[in-house]
């Protein structure tokens, strides 16, 4: 880790992984600061893009969404034009989550949250649409069994 973060900065992230929405008095309180000092830390850590912003975590499934898909995508094009392209495609694909190039037998890694198996189906195709694949696999999660885990601070 960055020689810049501390055991103060540290302490600060692991907080905040567990529970983003925290008051600042508390988060001074868990961290053993006073809320003055913690206000410069998270300033410090936020203008270091150490800390991007605060987002919620939803319960996918309370909201329906119960099929996870591992897109892997294989590709015989690499020029910048296309690459470009590719990812504008995906990128407007909102039920495309997470999205990696990766190294070994596929190009790119995609995770695909969504309703059924018939939205799986429609986001499949548009999908394909627009760019040109050598190959596209899906897998299926069948569970959960860890998700959206805390970085090891």
């Amino acid at each position: 880790m960055s020689k810049d973060v501390d055991q103060i900065d540290r302490a600060i992230l692991r907080a905040l992984q567990r529970d983003g929405g925290m008051s600042q008095r508390d988060l001074a309180e868990t961290v053993g600061l006073s809320q003055n000092a913690c206000w410069r830390r998270l300033k410090g850590l936020n203008e270091r893009r150490l800390l991007m912003g605060s987002t919620a975590r939803v319960d996918r499934k309370q909201l329906g969404l119960d099929l996870v898909v591992f897109v892997m995508l294989r590709t015989r094009h690499h020029s910048t034009e296309w690459l470009q392209q590719f990812r504008r495609h995906v990128l407007a694909i909102p039920e495309v989550v997470d999205f990696h190039r990766i190294g070994g037998d596929y190009d790119y890694q995609l995770k695909v949250v969504t309703e059924d198996m018939a939205s799986y189906d429609r986001v499949y195709q548009r999908l394909i649409e627009g760019v040109e694949l050598d190959s596209v696999t899906s897998y299926f999660a069948m569970e959960a069994i860890a998700e959206g885990r805390p970085l090891p601070l």
